[in-house]
């Protein structure tokens, strides 16, 4: 039976995994994301050969979800706000000299939406937006049951839709994007601004406290959620999508992340778009990436 490999190189961990052709997963594991782009391709190589090892049938080929805005063109990351060591990085000559299979590279969060789509929450729909809240925040668009790219293959790049016009900067060089006000380290400083403080806070201790019942806590997710909630109109509105899936690491708080949002999304939306969409947590969680990825490699691959 054929398998697939994937990787997904996020900005705190590199997942990467085995599917066979039903998409079942046969193995997956992750490490530390390197800083330096020299370690990540030492680290990519010996992920390799360990997959090779443990694989019971010959691997037929590979897909790589990397972060940024991917050229179809130059077959490589031209921006990648999270992750800057990529930018302009050609990776495909230094890959192919040990990946000694067909393979494919796209953005992370492309890859991600289509293993939704195929085998998380997104099953059964036609059009489907997924977004991935986390260190940053990726999305990916399918329309007609095909993920859309765009021309040059920048498509779907929701988070950095700019929804606060007095935001701070964003890693892209813009203003006020989606990314800035709903992220990780946005709910951190959300919850430093609130309680007048300038701890070294994390998302995940906010969402520990707003379990507990913190005020500052619950408020930092509510102004968070209330964002999202613009970026969840622009999408309706823009797309009038059947599903919008939500996953990546804030969605842990999404109890107190999703209130304000779908208040707000309802508010800016068409009555009637906002009710024909299904807005939901993802399925896979943190191996949608490298799933997506083996997928993407399978369906390039025909």
């Amino acid at each position: 039976m054929p398998v697939y490999a994937g990787f997904d190189l996020g900005g705190s961990q590199l997942k990467y995994g085995l599917i066979n052709s039903q998409g079942k997963i046969l193995f997956h594991n992750s490490v530390s994301t390197p800083l330096l782009i020299e370690e990540l391709i030492r680290i990519l190589k010996k992920c390799w050969l360990d997959l090779k090892k443990l694989s019971k049938s010959k691997i037929t080929a590979c897909g790589f979800g990397l972060p940024g805005i991917f050229s179809l063109k130059e077959q490589k990351i031209v921006n990648s706000p999270n992750y800057p060591q990529l930018n302009g990085f050609s990776l495909q000559p230094v890959l192919s000299q040990f990946i000694d299979v067909p393979y494919w590279i796209n953005n992370d969060a492309n890859l991600a939406a289509l293993a939704e789509f195929k085998l998380g929450a997104g099953q059964g729909s036609q059009s489907m937006v997924l977004l991935t809240i986390g260190t940053g925040i990726g999305t990916g668009i399918i329309l007609e049951g095909t993920l859309w790219q765009g021309k040059c293959g920048f498509g779907g790049e929701l988070g950095h839709a700019p929804v606060n016009p007095f935001g701070e900067k964003c890693q892209c060089g813009s203003y006020g994007c989606l990314e800035t006000e709903v992220s990780a380290p946005k709910i951190a400083k959300n919850y430093n601004a609130l309680k007048n403080t300038n701890y070294k806070i994390t998302a995940e201790e906010v969402y520990k406290r707003a379990k507990k019942g913190d005020k500052a806590a619950l408020k930092a997710y509510a102004e968070a959620g209330r964002f999202l909630g613009v970026g969840l109109a622009i999408a309706i509105n823009f797309l009038n999508p059947e599903k919008i899936v939500l996953g990546g690491g804030v969605m842990k708080g999404g109890e107190f992340l999703l209130p304000s949002a779908l208040a707000e999304a309802r508010q800016r939306s068409f009555e009637a778009a906002f009710d024909c969409c299904h807005i939901e947590k993802a399925a896979l969680g943190n191996k949608a990436g490298f799933v997506g990825a083996a997928l993407w490699a399978k369906e390039q691959e025909k």
